[in-house]
């Protein structure tokens, strides 16, 4: 998406527990987590932060900041048949990460450019983000939930500062959604990250992922400001923000 980006956010997420993906491999049986939190894990916790169909976040960098460790546990998963099963998950254990994102316009919304007042956006996730997200967060699944507050990017001491290089193999990167892309598709992203000195640089969805995987047909909800939407103006008013505040 050639555009100007927009300010950005920095916050440290933590859980108990956390479980990345491949979210194909999710019909069932055991469950293993990749060592990595992947961009779409992310992107979530952001939007668990503060979210509009008006933007969409963009995932820059995370940093491990504990050592990674995992867990087996016995679940009792739900069946399609009814009842439960049996089974094993591994979850990564007692993480914490430094996140780097920022909002970009989704000009796939033209119904939406009224929306478009970065300060005020960028003001309200602000505000949200130190308030611990306006929805629960989650590490992947809901069975792993965290916490958000603000911090600092690079800040502190991480397990993997002066570590240098470890390449993974391929992992799930995310989603190309029809109310992002436009073309009425649901495609999944791959890619083979790169950690360096405990620091993930993530490609934008539309470069580098060059693996895909189409899912299914997909329609983009509409949205209306006057019927099912609040503006960010509402938003802003509601948490008792000035006017100018957060404006460029």
């Amino acid at each position: 998406m050639n555009q100007a980006r927009h300010k950005g956010i920095e916050f440290k997420v933590w859980a108990r527990h956390a479980l990345f993906t491949d979210p194909l491999t999710r019909i069932g049986g055991e469950k293993c987590s990749y060592h990595l939190p992947t961009y779409e894990a992310l992107k979530g916790i952001a939007k668990s932060i503060y979210w509009k169909p008006t933007f969409i976040w963009v995932i820059d960098e995370v940093r491990v900041m504990k050592r990674i460790r995992t867990q087996t546990k016995g679940t009792k998963p739900l069946v399609f048949s009814g009842g439960n099963d049996l089974a094993i998950y591994t979850f990564l254990a007692d993480v914490e990460y430094q996140v780097r994102a920022h909002f970009e316009w989704n000009m796939h919304r033209p119904e939406l450019a009224d929306d478009r007042n970065p300060g005020k956006h960028f003001a309200v996730a602000q505000r949200t983000l130190e308030r611990g997200g306006r929805q629960d967060i989650f590490l992947g699944t809901r069975d792993c939930q965290g916490y958000v507050e603000p911090c600092a990017f690079g800040s502190g001491t991480g397990a993997y500062d002066g570590a240098g290089e470890l390449a993974y193999g391929l992992m799930f990167h995310g989603f190309d959604y029809p109310d992002e892309t436009g073309d009425g598709k649901l495609h999944a992203r791959f890619w083979r990250p790169t950690m360096v000195n405990g620091v993930i640089r993530f490609p934008r969805p539309e470069d580098d992922c060059v693996v895909r995987k189409f899912v299914r047909d997909m329609t983009a909800k509409q949205f209306a400001q006057d019927k099912n939407l609040r503006g960010v103006e509402a938003e802003a008013t509601e948490l008792q923000m000035e006017v100018g505040d957060g404006v460029d």
